[in-house]
């Protein structure tokens, strides 16, 4: 076994990413005060062919330089929006056919492993603050809320870590 070349592993350049068909996804940001975590949310998203990010609240929005330092140029391929209302963003898709969920644990949410996908659906994922999470106001016009499974004490995860989990378990989902 040997690790592969940059050239070996067939990179979309930021054209071909642009132009790629997107994965049927878009990921929701609200009050995230990590720049390091909005960074991190754009490299997942760039990885899985992400549709859009809408970035709501204080969440910050490129160019930032420390955004920068782990999104390593996804702000330049992934499609984002800056929206100050998070509740205008997810009664705006709903209206556009997207089936909104929020990241969080909250009364009678699906168990990531227990979440199906409809193929014909569009998503969107709505992922809270370090420390508060996605709001009340927000979890109660989505259509329901995902929770991933936690056994240790702490019961939370990081949001680009939780972000990174939840998109590669929907993106499996959707193509394999």
């Amino acid at each position: 076994m040997r690790k592969l070349e940059n050239k070996e592993l067939q990179r979309k350049s930021v054209t071909d990413f642009k132009e790629a068909e997107k994965t049927s996804i878009i990921i929701i940001l609200d009050d995230i005060r990590s720049l390091h975590n909005i960074g991190s949310v754009f490299r997942t998203a760039d990885a899985f062919l992400i549709e859009k990010i809408y970035l709501c609240g204080i969440t910050a929005v490129p160019p930032n330089k420390e955004i920068h330092k782990t999104a390593l140029g996804a702000t330049e391929t992934v499609v984002w929006e800056y929206q100050k209302e998070v509740t205008d963003v997810i009664e705006m898709l709903k209206i556009e056919n997207y089936s909104v969920f929020a990241i969080e644990q909250v009364e009678n949410a699906i168990f990531l492993q227990d979440f199906t996908i409809d193929k014909t659906k569009k998503y969107a994922l709505v992922f809270g603050n370090e420390v508060y999470g996605v709001s009340q106001k927000a979890i109660e016009i989505c259509e329901g809320s995902i929770e991933i499974p936690q056994l240790g004490t702490k019961h939370s995860l990081n949001i680009s870590v939780s972000a990174g989990i939840v998109v590669w378990d929907l993106f499996q989902k959707m193509n394999y």
